[in-house]
């Protein structure tokens, strides 16, 4: 049964479809009630909602977020104002050292993803022994994933180094997971997603992730606060 979810998918992207091709202020300002009222108000109940089922299947609290609409410039060659996206997001309190989900939707994308988006510090350090010590069951969780949901790893975050860090063999057999500094996989949305509503669309691709979550919190268990 159909969640009225659909509405704010479609409200979406036709609003970030128009804003893709009129990226400024001019063509925004005018619209801000219809994005605030149609979009960010109901992404923001979204969240409340998907935030209860995730807390249920991890057995751990989470806290919702609809990231920002405007874009932070000061350090892009980019100078355009706003994102032609929604993104929400769940993380623990202990934030960015934790695994998270997120909830992407964009004229080109409907996704659901998990992970850390950057790493650094003794958060790294522990997620680069985690590999080296239980690498081949991540290697067989992101199969697992892969084969219930259509998973891939994701290019979110920093780029990955171009050699194995020391001190681990430059032939190690995850030596493409130890040179991440950041680790985040993601699935599209099934295409009858509308069937069932999006709540339920999302539980469903979580459901199929959370093998790798599970693996990638126990890894980070031990944070640095």
């Amino acid at each position: 049964m159909a969640d009225g979810f659909d509405g704010l998918i479609d409200d979406a992207l036709a609003f970030f479809a128009e804003l893709k091709e009129n990226n400024t202020k001019e063509w925004f300002e005018p619209r801000k009630d219809h994005y605030t009222d149609k979009i960010r108000k109901p992404a923001e109940f979204l969240a409340g909602l998907v935030v209860e089922d995730l807390s249920r299947i991890c057995g751990r609290s989470f806290k919702p977020k609809v990231f920002r609409i405007y874009r932070d410039v000061r350090f892009s060659k980019d100078k355009t104002p706003y994102n032609a996206h929604l993104h929400l997001s769940w993380f623990p309190p202990e934030g960015e050292a934790a695994p998270g989900w997120f909830f992407g939707a964009a004229p080109d994308y409907l996704f659901v993803g998990m992970g850390i988006p950057g790493m650094q510090g003794a958060a790294l350090t522990r997620f680069r022994a985690a590999i080296d010590r239980e690498g081949e069951a991540l290697s067989e969780a992101l199969e697992g994933a892969e084969q219930a949901v259509g998973a891939t790893i994701s290019d979110w975050g920093p780029a990955p180094l171009k050699r194995v860090p020391k001190p681990y063999d430059p032939d190690h057999p995850h030596g493409d997971l130890l040179k991440r500094k950041a680790f985040t996989i993601g699935a599209d949305l099934p295409k009858g997603w509308r069937k069932d509503g999006l709540v339920k669309a999302i539980r469903g691709q979580a459901d199929g992730l959370l093998p790798v979550w599970r693996w990638l919190d126990g890894a980070m268990a031990q944070r640095v606060r």
